[in-house]
Protein backbone atom coordinates (compact mmCIF):
# COMPACT_ATOMS: atom_id res chain seq x y z
CA UNK A 1 0.00 0.00 0.00
CA UNK A 2 1.32 3.40 -0.92
CA UNK A 3 1.24 5.82 1.67
CA UNK A 4 3.35 8.94 -0.11
CA UNK A 5 4.66 10.08 -3.06
CA UNK A 6 8.02 11.29 -3.96
CA UNK A 7 8.67 13.41 -7.37
CA UNK A 8 12.15 14.09 -9.12
CA UNK A 9 12.41 17.62 -10.51
CA UNK A 10 14.32 18.16 -14.03
CA UNK A 11 13.31 16.55 -17.21
CA UNK A 12 10.17 15.09 -14.79
CA UNK A 13 8.40 18.57 -13.58
CA UNK A 14 10.55 20.65 -15.58
CA UNK A 15 11.52 20.49 -19.05
CA UNK A 16 14.86 21.52 -18.07
CA UNK A 17 17.12 18.80 -19.81
CA UNK A 18 17.66 21.13 -22.95
CA UNK A 19 18.49 24.19 -20.66
CA UNK A 20 21.08 22.57 -18.65
CA UNK A 21 22.37 21.22 -21.93
CA UNK A 22 22.74 24.44 -23.55
CA UNK A 23 24.51 26.29 -20.46
CA UNK A 24 26.90 23.90 -20.54
CA UNK A 25 27.18 23.76 -24.06
CA UNK A 26 27.45 27.69 -24.42
CA UNK A 27 30.09 27.55 -21.63
CA UNK A 28 32.64 24.20 -23.45
CA UNK A 29 31.75 26.85 -26.72
CA UNK A 30 33.76 29.90 -24.45
CA UNK A 31 36.62 27.53 -24.14
CA UNK A 32 36.47 26.34 -27.97
CA UNK A 33 35.11 22.44 -26.78
CA UNK A 34 31.81 20.62 -27.81
CA UNK A 35 29.56 19.45 -24.86
CA UNK A 36 27.87 16.26 -26.35
CA UNK A 37 24.94 14.27 -25.28
CA UNK A 38 27.03 11.79 -23.72
CA UNK A 39 28.22 14.26 -21.61
CA UNK A 40 24.66 15.46 -20.64
CA UNK A 41 23.37 11.91 -20.39
CA UNK A 42 26.80 11.11 -18.07
CA UNK A 43 25.50 13.80 -15.28
CA UNK A 44 21.49 13.26 -15.63
CA UNK A 45 20.57 13.00 -12.49
CA UNK A 46 23.74 13.36 -10.14
CA UNK A 47 24.30 15.79 -7.54
CA UNK A 48 25.90 19.58 -7.85
CA UNK A 49 29.37 18.00 -6.77
CA UNK A 50 29.60 15.31 -8.79
CA UNK A 51 28.67 16.87 -12.26
CA UNK A 52 30.82 19.89 -11.33
CA UNK A 53 33.84 17.78 -11.30
CA UNK A 54 33.09 16.07 -14.06
CA UNK A 55 32.69 19.18 -16.12
CA UNK A 56 36.05 20.77 -14.14
CA UNK A 57 37.48 17.47 -15.92
CA UNK A 58 36.44 18.03 -19.22
CA UNK A 59 37.74 21.72 -19.45
CA UNK A 60 41.09 20.23 -18.60
CA UNK A 61 41.01 22.01 -15.36
CA UNK A 62 40.38 25.90 -16.85
CA UNK A 63 37.36 26.08 -14.25
CA UNK A 64 37.73 24.54 -10.30
CA UNK A 65 34.42 22.46 -9.95
CA UNK A 66 32.97 25.69 -7.34
CA UNK A 67 34.03 28.01 -11.00
CA UNK A 68 32.08 25.71 -12.85
CA UNK A 69 29.04 25.50 -10.63
CA UNK A 70 28.84 29.73 -10.49
CA UNK A 71 28.80 29.84 -14.62
CA UNK A 72 26.01 27.37 -15.08
CA UNK A 73 23.73 27.86 -11.93
CA UNK A 74 23.57 31.81 -12.86
CA UNK A 75 22.85 30.56 -16.19
CA UNK A 76 20.29 28.00 -15.58
CA UNK A 77 18.63 30.11 -12.74
CA UNK A 78 18.30 33.52 -14.95
CA UNK A 79 16.82 31.17 -17.39
CA UNK A 80 14.49 29.30 -14.70
CA UNK A 81 13.61 33.13 -13.36
CA UNK A 82 12.08 34.11 -17.15
CA UNK A 83 10.85 31.44 -17.93
CA UNK A 84 10.20 28.09 -16.61
CA UNK A 85 9.65 25.09 -18.51
CA UNK A 86 7.19 23.35 -16.73
CA UNK A 87 6.44 19.44 -17.77
CA UNK A 88 2.79 19.19 -19.42
CA UNK A 89 0.56 17.66 -16.95
CA UNK A 90 3.40 18.49 -14.12
CA UNK A 91 1.22 21.00 -11.98
CA UNK A 92 -2.08 18.24 -12.55
CA UNK A 93 -0.32 15.17 -10.98
CA UNK A 94 1.06 17.44 -7.97
CA UNK A 95 -2.14 18.73 -7.76
CA UNK A 96 -4.01 15.65 -7.54
CA UNK A 97 -1.76 13.73 -5.21
CA UNK A 98 -1.36 16.32 -3.09
CA UNK A 99 -5.08 15.89 -1.95
CA UNK A 100 -4.32 12.31 -1.14
CA UNK A 101 -0.82 11.36 -0.21
CA UNK A 102 1.92 13.54 1.43
CA UNK A 103 4.34 14.84 -0.98
CA UNK A 104 8.36 14.60 -1.36
CA UNK A 105 11.07 16.48 -4.11
CA UNK A 106 14.00 14.66 -4.17
CA UNK A 107 16.27 16.62 -6.57
CA UNK A 108 19.58 15.98 -7.63
CA UNK A 109 19.48 19.65 -8.40
CA UNK A 110 21.41 22.95 -6.95
CA UNK A 111 19.34 24.14 -4.16
CA UNK A 112 19.04 27.86 -6.32
CA UNK A 113 17.52 26.06 -8.94
CA UNK A 114 14.80 24.54 -6.81
CA UNK A 115 14.33 26.96 -5.27
CA UNK A 116 13.85 29.04 -8.48
CA UNK A 117 11.34 26.20 -9.17
CA UNK A 118 9.40 26.51 -6.59
CA UNK A 119 8.65 30.40 -6.58
CA UNK A 120 7.58 30.06 -9.89
CA UNK A 121 5.29 27.42 -9.53
CA UNK A 122 4.37 27.83 -5.73
CA UNK A 123 4.78 24.21 -4.79
CA UNK A 124 6.34 25.06 -1.87
CA UNK A 125 2.98 24.58 -0.48
CA UNK A 126 2.54 21.53 -2.14
CA UNK A 127 5.46 19.36 -0.65
CA UNK A 128 5.93 18.45 2.83
CA UNK A 129 9.83 17.58 2.56
CA UNK A 130 12.64 18.87 0.25
CA UNK A 131 16.01 17.15 -0.60
CA UNK A 132 18.81 18.44 -2.19
CA UNK A 133 21.56 16.13 -3.87
CA UNK A 134 23.57 18.48 -2.25
CA UNK A 135 22.05 16.98 0.90
CA UNK A 136 23.27 13.85 1.43
CA UNK A 137 26.73 12.09 0.33
CA UNK A 138 25.97 10.03 -3.22
CA UNK A 139 23.77 11.29 -5.87
CA UNK A 140 21.97 9.32 -7.90
CA UNK A 141 22.08 6.35 -8.97
CA UNK A 142 23.08 5.81 -5.75
CA UNK A 143 19.88 5.17 -3.15
CA UNK A 144 21.11 8.43 -0.59
CA UNK A 145 18.53 10.50 -1.74
CA UNK A 146 15.56 8.24 -1.54
CA UNK A 147 16.36 6.59 1.81
CA UNK A 148 16.49 10.55 2.86
CA UNK A 149 13.31 11.23 2.09
CA UNK A 150 11.55 8.48 3.06
CA UNK A 151 13.50 8.85 6.67
CA UNK A 152 12.57 12.61 6.90
CA UNK A 153 8.90 11.86 5.73
CA UNK A 154 8.47 9.07 8.42
CA UNK A 155 7.46 6.42 5.48
CA UNK A 156 8.98 2.76 4.79
CA UNK A 157 10.33 2.60 1.49
CA UNK A 158 8.20 0.04 0.72
CA UNK A 159 5.14 2.40 0.73
CA UNK A 160 6.46 5.10 -1.18
CA UNK A 161 6.14 5.51 -5.04
CA UNK A 162 9.11 7.64 -6.65
CA UNK A 163 8.18 9.27 -10.20
CA UNK A 164 11.41 9.06 -11.97
CA UNK A 165 12.47 10.35 -15.55
CA UNK A 166 16.39 9.50 -15.99
CA UNK A 167 18.18 6.12 -15.81
CA UNK A 168 20.16 7.42 -12.67
CA UNK A 169 16.64 8.21 -10.90
CA UNK A 170 15.27 4.81 -11.99
CA UNK A 171 18.57 3.05 -10.64
CA UNK A 172 18.62 5.62 -7.51
CA UNK A 173 14.73 4.37 -6.43
CA UNK A 174 15.18 0.68 -7.35
CA UNK A 175 18.54 0.90 -5.47
CA UNK A 176 16.19 2.55 -2.17
CA UNK A 177 13.78 -0.12 -2.60
CA UNK A 178 10.92 2.25 -3.29
CA UNK A 179 8.02 1.37 -5.89
CA UNK A 180 9.60 3.01 -9.30
CA UNK A 181 7.19 4.51 -11.78
CA UNK A 182 9.45 5.69 -14.86
CA UNK A 183 8.19 8.22 -17.13
CA UNK A 184 11.36 7.99 -19.65
CA UNK A 185 12.85 11.40 -20.56
CA UNK A 186 12.05 12.45 -24.23
CA UNK A 187 15.57 13.96 -24.93
CA UNK A 188 17.71 11.49 -23.69
CA UNK A 189 15.70 8.05 -22.86
CA UNK A 190 17.36 5.75 -20.43
CA UNK A 191 18.07 2.46 -21.49
CA UNK A 192 15.51 0.19 -22.07
CA UNK A 193 16.80 -2.82 -19.51
CA UNK A 194 16.95 0.39 -16.87
CA UNK A 195 13.68 1.45 -17.97
CA UNK A 196 12.24 -2.45 -17.48
CA UNK A 197 13.89 -2.34 -13.62
CA UNK A 198 10.95 0.53 -12.54
CA UNK A 199 7.21 -0.93 -11.45
CA UNK A 200 5.38 0.55 -13.74
CA UNK A 201 6.10 2.94 -16.99
CA UNK A 202 3.97 5.28 -18.42
CA UNK A 203 5.44 7.71 -21.61
CA UNK A 204 4.00 10.93 -19.90
CA UNK A 205 2.80 12.73 -17.16
CA UNK A 206 -0.87 13.26 -18.73
CA UNK A 207 -1.43 9.53 -18.85
CA UNK A 208 -1.23 8.86 -14.86
CA UNK A 209 -3.91 8.40 -12.85
CA UNK A 210 -3.91 7.73 -9.37
CA UNK A 211 -5.10 4.40 -9.38
CA UNK A 212 -1.92 3.14 -10.98
CA UNK A 213 -0.91 3.44 -7.29
CA UNK A 214 -3.04 0.56 -6.34
CA UNK A 215 -0.88 -1.48 -8.63
CA UNK A 216 2.24 -0.96 -6.52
Amino acid sequence: MITCVVFDMDGLLIDSEPVWHQARADLFHAYGLEWTDQDQEHTMGVSTTEWARYMAGRLDNRLTPDQAIEEIVCRMEARYRENLPVVPGAREVISLLGNRYPLGLASGSHPRLIQATLDATQWWKDFSEIVSGDDVDRGKPAPDIYLEITSRLRVPVAETAVLEDSANGILAGCAAGVKVIAVPNTHIRPPQDVINKADIVIESLLAFSPGLLQDL
